[in-house]
């Protein structure tokens, strides 16, 4: 009997959990989601030259591998690519949809390996509409 409890205890609170998960990313629309995903992005500079120093038992790795205990680490994207993403979706903002699908249709051009290529193909889909 009380494992038939602890079960249904189990099932509801996970029941619970999915239907306030679903709920919460289910108010927000296409371009809330791309913008909060755009700013959780840091533009990437190109720079001349890299310098790391580290000291780690193994091979040596290129320094953008080498990972630091508790180092908070934000996705980086190059900042041409980050403001032609933003330029679109500001178009698109605006309702001007023709001049947003053309903008996030050369993003998809020019940036064919970008993080941001899937969300680009999803806003064309919806301007689309």
């Amino acid at each position: 009997m009380k494992k038939m409890i602890v079960l249904l205890f189990v099932l509801l609170s996970s029941f619970a959990s999915a239907t306030v998960f679903a709920a919460d990313t289910g108010s927000m629309s296409l371009w809330e989601k791309l913008r909060k995903k755009v700013e959780s992005f840091a533009p990437q500079k190109k720079i001349g030259a890299t310098n790391a120093v580290g000291g780690v038992r193994g091979a040596p790795s290129d320094a953008h591998d080498i990972y630091w205990k508790g180092e908070a680490t934000q996705e980086t994207i190059e900042a041409e690519e980050l403001a032609a993403f933003k330029k679109a979706m500001d178009l698109a903002a605006a309702g001007e949809k023709k001049q947003a699908s053309g903008a996030f249709a050369e993003f998809v051009k020019k940036h064919p390996d970008s993080a941001l290529r899937k969300d680009a193909d999803q806003a064309l889909v919806e301007l689309a509409k």
